[in-house]
């Protein structure tokens, strides 16, 4: 490795460094914005039902069902 190598960081690599630096509270946030959205409980019964109801599609939607 020559003495004039340097680790290269690309623009968006450090973009997010100095956004990270400027707000510490960033990651938490978010972590919480993540939580409202995704990380939920599922409603095992509700799930099942829901599955149950479903009809299957039929394999090209805009065509009509001949008897």
């Amino acid at each position: 490795m020559p003495l004039f190598w340097k680790p290269y960081k690309s623009d968006v690599t450090r973009f997010i460094d100095e956004l990270k630096a400027s707000k510490p509270t960033l990651e938490a946030e978010q972590r919480a914005g993540r939580a409202l959205l995704w990380d939920r409980a599922l409603d095992r019964d509700a799930l099942a039902e829901w599955r149950e109801a479903r009809v299957p599609q039929q394999p090209y939607v805009y065509q009509t069902k001949t008897p």
